[in-house]
């Protein structure tokens, strides 16, 4: 793997033309012992002093400035976009450290400083349009690229300085105080295409070639480190952000195996639920955002390996995170026929059901059970499922959103924000049941840990709350919180109530045997009232075991809140 270069430099200018770089790289060389001049890869060209350690770059550096002995917007680069060495003359691409002749530190330093090569500080437009005409098409389609970055310039990067480059160019002009002339001076271009460059300072951004995954491309390996091997990822860690991650994604597989990547990279908290979601045939796209982290995450299936990778950012530092994730997916190659071997690394101490090849799985802040309701994908549960959620899913796929609440019968109602046909839906017995009848209700008592839902049997012990409600009905069967919200069934399969939390009263202790569900009635007036229409039920008949365990399996949903 390519290691971020240790050397530091000390960059006191860049020009636009080979021919101006090497004429002010002698001038400088006139005072100080060492100086070097490195094309930066983007038509443009440095004159650094050094190399030095990165702490004596800092120093150094800050005292010139000081004396006056280097421009004060002079910096402290780490040589990641230096390409070829053009001065001193002959010295080709590799540069040795050498000691740094300094002059001495009195105040006639800054006047033996030579003069910077800059266009005379009242450029007519004349002259401003004379020297733009003399730029190459790489040159223009950087001002262009420059303009976007700084999101003045939303068409084609063509090099073509047609009526939008125009206007964009006097917008950059006018947020910083100079003449709206839409010609920019060799000063403004010079400021543009610094500010452009300075963001990738002090990242690292280098090639970085993993054999194992058979994937290349650009990294900020100042940023990040790499930690190991997870298949089907490589883990790259951040070396003083831990928000900051980059994986290497990299296994065999086909469109099956592509689309279930797809699923489960979703259910990871390095992916949050907010953000755009797109899925194609041979390759998918993440991208995710909450408070703390921007995650991006793209792959694709071909030849039978899936290559990809995940860029994970900490919020706040946009413009970074942005010129980064342009370089890494400009620069993603997959190599040759290796996909990671599987049994690469030793994730045994990290196994866990709450993680996926050491990254930890996101988990709802709520969960509980909810049913189906009609042929719509309708969902009645719990009001305390619902409560100040972000987002709301069934089944951990589904979105949904909130269409009503009761909150004196503790209900909430739940539309699909999509098409849905649910394998069943409850049908409601309206009549008064029987005391101590067999009841069952269908719900997820661990949160959806044994992925499907569970039949828990019991009776119906009153018709009635402890303090007389009518609306209440008390069962004797035990229950998870889980289990809130799901449906309460007779041994006909037909549905009189719905499971309610276990009362939060501190003042007694109820034995755990005893639960509580709001009753059909008023379940169906709630439900009448909100425009929402219900199936009832006479049918007679028991059914057995098993096929109760069917019918409240098809109709019944795991329900999750997400924050």
């Amino acid at each position: 793997m390519t290691q971020a270069q240790s050397a530091a430099w000390i960059q006191v200018e860049a020009q636009p033309t080979l021919s101006q770089a090497t004429e002010r790289a002698q001038d400088y060389s006139t005072i100080f012992g060492t100086v070097n001049g490195f094309a930066l890869g983007t038509g443009w060209y440095a004159i650094a002093l050094g190399p030095f350690s990165p702490d004596e770059a800092a120093e150094t550096a800050a005292r010139l400035r000081s004396q006056g002995s280097i421009p004060p917007d002079s910096f402290v680069a780490d040589g990641g976009n230096y390409r070829q060495q053009f001065w001193p003359v002959g010295a080709g691409a590799a540069v040795t450290a050498q000691p740094l002749a300094l002059p001495p530190a009195t105040p006639d330093v800054a006047t033996a400083l030579p003069a910077p090569m800059t266009e005379p500080a009242e450029e007519t437009l004349q002259e401003a349009r004379r020297s733009e005409s003399l730029l190459d098409r790489a040159e223009r389609e950087l001002l262009q690229t420059a303009l976007q970055w700084e999101g003045f310039y939303t068409a084609a990067i063509d090099g073509a300085f047609g009526a939008g480059t125009r206007g964009s160019m006097a917008a950059y002009q006018s947020s910083k105080g100079y003449e709206a002339t839409g010609v920019l001076t060799t000063a403004q271009r010079r400021e543009l295409i610094a500010a452009y460059e300075e963001i990738l300072q002090g990242i690292g951004m280098q090639t970085v070639t993993d054999t194992e995954a058979g994937i290349e491309m650009k990294m900020p390996t100042a940023l990040v480190a790499f930690d190991r091997y997870e298949p089907p990822f490589v883990r790259y860690k951040g070396t003083s952000d831990d928000t900051l991650q980059v994986l290497l994604i990299s296994q065999k597989g086909d469109q099956d195996t592509l689309f279930g990547l797809y699923d489960i990279m979703q259910t990871l908290a390095i992916v949050p639920l907010d953000g755009a979601r797109e899925r194609k045939s041979t390759s998918f796209v993440l991208t995710g955002e909450n408070d703390e982290i921007t995650s991006y995450t793209q792959a694709s299936v071909s030849g039978g390996l899936i290559k990809g990778f995940t860029l994970v950012w900490p919020r706040g530092d946009d413009k970074r995170h942005a010129r980064v994730l342009d370089e890494m997916r400009a620069s993603f190659t997959p190599l040759g026929d290796q996909a990671l071997d599987e049994r690469l690394g030793n994730g045994a101490a990290e196994q866990s059901i709450d993680m996926l090849a050491g990254l930890d799985i996101r988990r709802p802040s709520v969960s509980r059970t909810g049913f189906y309701i009609d042929g719509a994908g309708t969902v009645l549960t719990t009001a305390d499922a619902v409560a100040s959620c972000g987002s709301l899913t069934i089944d951990g796929e589904q979105d949904m959103e909130v269409a009503m609440t009761d909150p004196a019968l503790g209900l909430a109602v739940l539309k699909p924000r999509a098409p849905l046909a649910p394998p069943a839906f409850a049908r409601f017995r309206q009549s008064i049941p029987r005391l101590q009848q067999e009841v069952a209700v269908a719900g997820y008592p661990y949160d959806g840990a044994l992925g499907a839902p569970t039949l828990t049997f019991g009776a119906l012990a009153d018709i009635r709350g402890l303090n007389g409600e009518d609306w209440l009905q008390r069962l004797a069967l035990t229950t998870q919180n889980g289990d809130a919200g799901g449906a309460v069934m007779d041994s006909t399969g037909a549905v009189i109530g719905m499971l309610l939390p276990s009362p939060e009263d501190t003042t007694r202790q109820l034995p755990p045997e005893v639960s509580f569900a709001a009753n059909t009635g008023a379940i169906v007036t709630a439900l009448v009232a909100g425009g929402i229409a219900i199936s009832s039920t006479d049918q007679a008949g028991n059914l057995a075991a098993e096929d109760l365990t069917l019918v409240g399996r098809d109709m019944t949903v795991l329900v999750s809140c997400w924050n």
